[in-house]
């Protein structure tokens, strides 16, 4: 494989828990040199988060491993004037600085864009936040299940009965790291041609409310509030989740042609015909009806079956599977979706790898996700300083 686009490029990880660290992995698929900047002694706190207690006790939790592969870890106090001595001339040594701090606290610390742009003029500094640098919301805590809350996520997610629900994973911190990467990744594009760095103020909130486009626009553009409408599709029918003899479905005919096909698939080809689902707009209005029609014809044969035969016939359809499922799926096993890594700490690491592949290979991370400090010396040495000044600089806390 020839080079990754962002190789030669070094990213500076001041982040912590899920939205920085998903940033800085989509980055470090990319071919970055991610150098994860953590506490000493404590680290990100996602190292003590996940499933495996085990592993969470030992400082590599699952929910670290899942975003930190790849990176090398320098532990360093940002608040001591020797370790902030090392940042400032690490960041002389760097392309990108990513932190998810609460907006004003870089700042404070004397490592703000403001500060750093005079060391190294081309960085690009994203500061990402729940709710942006400015603005009445600027300066409260934001975890996932609040963003989702606030930006309308819940009140559309179940049915009239069982909603607001949480999306089932950290919907919003994955959105505003992927925001992060294409913001950085594009700002990074123009520091190299113009040699001017920039400022991104990425918001949590707004980067949910920009991806949820479609929902966003019917209020903005039609006054229509949107509402939960549970495994249906608001813009078509058939369109949806089904019960057949075993297993949920989800169908989406959303064209008058797959409607067709799905009506002789079923064996009731005079649903086709019916005046209640004449047309696209009809089957939404009766929605129920021909839900109610067509699950008494997929109770015959199971949802695999169904799959198969609607697929064939040139319907979207698919079966509703669980996680372990998916991952074992042929589909992604060959193309090599998930990625294994001897762990630093002795363990088997498996990791996904991004959504996407270049033409000439699959990217994948560098190195298994690093244990606490693990690059500290490495990186200190690269500095130009000697084992006598890590020594010093160990013994007054700094690192």
């Amino acid at each position: 494989m020839t080079a990754p686009p962002l190789a030669g490029v070094r990213v500076l990880d001041l982040t912590n828990v899920l939205a920085g660290p998903f940033c800085t992995y989509q980055l470090a698929l990319m071919g970055a040199e991610v150098i994860k900047v953590e506490q000493p002694g404590r680290g990100d706190l996602a190292r003590r988060l996940g499933a495996d207690p085990e592993a969470a006790a030992r400082g590599m939790g699952a929910s670290f491993v899942a975003v930190n592969a790849g990176k090398r870890s320098l532990s360093l106090d940002l608040k001591h004037p020797e370790g902030k001595a090392v940042f400032r001339r690490l960041v002389g040594t760097a392309d990108a600085v990513v932190e998810n701090f609460r907006p004003g606290v870089m700042d404070r610390l004397g490592l703000g864009w403001e500060a750093l742009r005079t060391l190294r003029p081309s960085l690009v500094f994203c500061a990402i936040s729940g709710f942006g640098a400015d603005g009445p919301l600027a300066t409260r805590p934001a975890y996932d299940q609040i963003i989702q809350g606030m930006a309308g996520v819940m009140s559309i997610t179940g049915d009239a009965e069982s909603a607001p629900l949480r999306v089932g994973y950290p919907a919003c911190d994955t959105l505003g790291g992927l925001t992060a990467a294409f913001a950085v990744a594009s700002a990074l594009f123009g520091a190299r041609a113009t040699g001017e760095g920039r400022f991104l103020d990425v918001s949590m909130l707004e980067s949910t409310l920009a991806a949820m486009g479609w929902v966003v626009s019917n209020q903005l553009n039609a006054g229509v509030e949107p509402r939960p409408m549970g495994n249906a599709n608001f813009t078509a029918a058939p369109s949806g989740t089904f019960r057949t003899a075993a297993g949920l479905l989800n169908i989406a005919a959303n064209e008058d042609k797959q409607y067709a096909a799905l009506c002789r698939v079923v064996g009731r080809p005079a649903l086709r015909h019916d005046p209640r689902f004449a047309d696209r707009q009809s089957r939404k209005v009766n929605r129920d009806a021909l839900t109610g029609e067509l699950e008494a014809a997929l109770a015959a044969r199971g949802a695999a079956e169904w799959e198969a035969l609607l697929v064939e016939a040139g319907v979207p359809a698919g079966q509703v599977l669980g996680v372990p499922e998916i991952l074992g799926h042929e589909q992604l096993r060959g193309r090599g979706f998930v990625a294994e890594l001897a762990g630093a700490d002795g363990g088997t690491q498996r990791v996904t790898r991004g959504g996407f592949r270049f033409g000439d290979g699959n990217p994948a991370p560098r190195g298994p996700a690093p244990m606490l400090s693990a690059d500290t010396e490495a990186c200190l040495a690269e500095l130009g300083y000697s084992r006598e000044d890590i020594a010093q600089l160990r013994e007054e806390g700094a690192i």
